[in-house]
């Protein structure tokens, strides 16, 4: 190959690794945007508008000192002087595509990973497998492996990202539990002093390390002042720290009491905006290298190999060990990227439901399926805690769960219309310690990972605040393991898939634009599916939120609601009638799921009424009140198609054996009357016909008769099987109070109906 289409193909990589650095920063963005917005959206402390312009500002800054953490990226992982160009470019390509490709997968899933991690992993990865192809090609001895690996540095970069997951739990759960000694859930009720004081230290842990020791490693560090004898910023900062967090805490303090005495702020709500604005910052400061760190240092390499005349295979790239300092402009428009994909990127709201769930103080609907390990961890705590608590003494414990006592009063505002996840406390605490640790990480030049840190600490003072209750305990535990599972499955993926890609690309350059296109396809597929995938779920299964405002409003889209539930309700008994008749417990388990499902839609759907409720005095009482009776009816309905699921499941589940054919014929016979039934209903509401309504009642009523006819029957008679009696009763039973529900919905929503139309 002629040295001039060499250079052609290697200024084709580089333009390439520019377009996927653009690309690496929208997914990866999209996918650690949980690790800076959690707190401030779970508190529901100030509006979503506010938080994102905050974050959106501490991402722009925090992209200018990020400059000092590039180094890692060239050197931080392998020792680039022992390979050449060629074999470096392979390396960084190999990172860019596996790196895009596994971060997007994560963000289609809805799953936090760690961007830190899979940068980490796939520098490893590439660099290990290009030089144990130098090692067989040049038969040397596997044991020369280990010079090609920075290894001291490689080490110190992961054994910090796997004990920073044990520190940030434990640091976190530390300053939590003392902060709601200190404050209690009744915060509001404290001297402003104590307040003051919480805020003073709070702000100044933020300032003194995110604004000042944050320089530390940036080309800002090393100005001098010649009022200081010419001495650096470093040197000042690191010479007078004890004065500099005295002065700042006495500041901070002051300011603090002044805002609170004065102007009645809510110092809370400042150290949110605050932590948000500095966790944002140590995530641009700490995280810009994992997306845009290789691209920079292949330029780097390309400029080195056009001056140097020397060909690409010859060239060794010991150029990487020294250091340069990345241009301002490139670091503002990766900032300007950033905070754009912060904007519109619809997969980052996506990403945040995982960490606000683990942590919400209150009762959820768990995520997660509990697993033997989280039993045993629970156990084990349990029995722990319980003698910790004989050793202390009676009154000592009184004071603690006085002080521990959750108040009522979490609605921060009547313009907030559901609870927030946990209070401002808590919301404070995990901005405040995430961003120290991340920072004092990024002054020593240590990528640690922002989502292992901010995950962390979030379940560390969930845990404090007793958010992990006895009945959600075993559920929260296993979903913080699974996630941590998921970042142990990304080094592992990360390593293997980058190792493979630079072995492809090692046995020909040509592999380089074919894996190049097809990484653009993949993206652009997965963003097409996602958006049409996000479509259908929407307009099949999503339960609308209505209108509440008008009754007549909530007369045409509650009827929406109706259609949608009676619709899927059908499938589910014809179902679970085929699946028991068939004796097909796979097609049952399933169909279970999805009736869970249904019903789960339906409760939360009336919750987050109520809420609306509690919190909205201008809302038309009578409009929502008819529409929580709608829903009431419809949770009935889908609760017991949920029994009548289970038991049929049940019954197949303990006995293999078919039902008798008359036991068949007669439940299909029930699937075929409740099909006919619910069809005229669904009808009456397509259609907007509500006079047929008056029929479609007198047609349940006399099935609802032939049912309690059969039940009373089949009682005095008792015919068969016990077993497949009790089930056919069972099944009878509940077939008549989905009757009634049913009923009782036309009844309300023919009384309204007649209402509206006399007025």
């Amino acid at each position: 190959m002629k040295e001039l289409s060499l250079e052609n193909l290697y200024l084709f990589f580089v333009l390439a690794l520019g377009f996927l650095a653009i690309a690496d920063l929208i997914v990866g963005v999209s996918n650690d945007a949980v690790n800076f917005l959690s707190s401030a959206i779970g508190s529901k402390a100030v509006s979503f508008k506010k938080i994102m312009i905050i974050a959106s500002f501490g991402i722009a800054l925090g992209a200018i000192f990020s400059s000092g953490m590039m180094e890692v990226a060239r050197k931080g992982i392998f020792n680039p002087e022992l390979y050449y160009f060629d074999e470096i470019m392979i390396i960084f390509l190999a990172v860019m595509i596996t790196d895009i490709l596994l971060l997007d997968f994560f963000n289609t899933l809805g799953l936090p990973t760690s961007t830190t991690v899979s940068i980490v992993f796939e520098l490893l990865g590439a660099a290990v497998s290009i030089a144990a192809y130098k090692i067989w090609e040049n038969s040397q001895s596997i044991n020369e492996l280990i010079n090609y690996i920075n290894y001291s540095k490689a080490t110190q970069i992961i054994l910090g990202i796997i004990l920073s997951v044990f520190i940030a739990f434990t640091i976190g759960a530390i300053v939590q539990w003392v902060s709601r000694f200190i404050l209690s859930f009744d915060f509001k009720r404290n001297s402003n002093i104590i307040s003051s004081i919480f805020g003073g230290i709070a702000i100044t842990s933020i300032t003194y390390f995110i604004l000042i020791k944050g320089i530390k490693g940036t080309s800002y560090s090393e100005i001098t002042f010649g009022y200081f004898q010419n001495r650096t910023i470093n040197n000042i900062i690191e010479s007078n720290a004890a004065q500099i967090i005295l002065y700042l805490t006495i500041i901070w303090s002051s300011i603090s009491y002044f805002l609170i005495e004065v102007y009645k702020t809510n110092i809370y709500k400042i150290i949110i905006l605050i932590g948000t604005f500095a966790l944002a910052l140590a995530f641009a400061g700490n995280d810009l290298v994992n997306f845009i760190g290789v691209p920079i240092a292949a330029w780097q390499s390309y400029e080195a190999w056009t001056i140097s005349g020397i060909p690409a295979d010859q060239l060794s790239m010991g150029i990487l060990s020294s250091k340069v300092e990345t241009p301002n402009l490139i670091l503002f428009i990766a900032g300007a990227v950033m905070v754009i994909t912060l904007w519109f990127s619809s997969r980052a709201k996506n990403v945040l439901k995982t960490s606000i769930d683990l942590s919400d103080q209150s009762e959820i609907k768990e995520k997660f399926k509990a697993n033997r390990l989280a039993k045993f961890l629970v156990v084990f705590v349990v029995r722990l805690n319980s003698g910790v608590q004989k050793i202390i003494p009676v009154k000592i414990r009184e004071i603690i769960e006085n002080r521990f006592a959750p108040s009522n009063q979490l609605l921060l505002s009547n313009t907030i219309i559901e609870k927030p996840a946990f209070d401002i406390v808590r919301a404070s605490v995990n901005l405040i310690v995430a961003s120290i640790l991340i920072s004092i990480a990024t002054s020593y030049k240590l990528p640690l990972s922002t989502t292992y840190v901010t995950f962390m600490v979030a379940m560390g003072t969930s845990l404090s605040d007793r958010a992990w209750g006895s009945e959600s305990a075993i559920f929260r535990v296993s979903g913080v393991l699974n996630v941590i599972g998921g970042w142990f499955i990304t080094a592992i993926v990360a390593f293997s898939a980058a190792a493979l890609v630079a072995l492809l690309m090692e046995t020909s350059l040509y592999f380089m634009p074919i894996l190049f296109l097809f990484t653009c396809f993949l993206l652009y597929r997965n963003y097409l599916r996602y958006n049409k995938d996000a479509k259908k779920i929407k307009s099949e299964n999503q339960i609308l939120e209505i209108e509440k405002n008008t009754l007549d409003g909530v007369i045409k889209e509650s009827s929406k609601n109706i259609e949608n539930v009676l619709n899927r309700s059908i499938k589910v008994f014809t179902y679970t009638t085929e699946g028991v008749s068939k004796n097909d417990i796979k097609s049952l388990k399933k169909n279970t799921s999805q009736v869970t499902k249904l019903s789960d839609e339906v409760n939360e759907l009336q919750e987050n009424i109520f809420n609306y409720l509690k919190s909205n005095k201008k809302a038309n009482k009578k409009a929502t009140e008819f529409y929580l009776i709608i829903l009431e009816k419809l949770t009935q309905i889908t609760k017991k198609l949920r029994k009548i699921s289970k038991i049929t499941l049940k019954h197949v589940d303990e006995d293999r054996r078919k039902l008798p054919l008359s036991n068949i014929k007669f439940l299909l016979g029930i699937d075929l009357n409740f099909k006919r039934l619910f069809e005229d209903v669904i009808n009456i509401f397509i259609n907007k016909d509500f006079r047929k309504i008056e029929d479609v009642l007198l047609g349940i009523i006399q099935a609802k008769d032939r049912i309690e006819n059969q039940i009373k029957r089949y009682k005095e008679e008792n015919q068969g099987s016990k077993r497949y009696d009790k089930l056919q009763l069972e099944i009878l039973t509940l077939c008549s109070e989905i009757l009634t529900a049913l009923k009782e919905l036309l009844e309300s929503y023919y009384s309204i109906k007649s209402e509206t139309e006399l007025k």
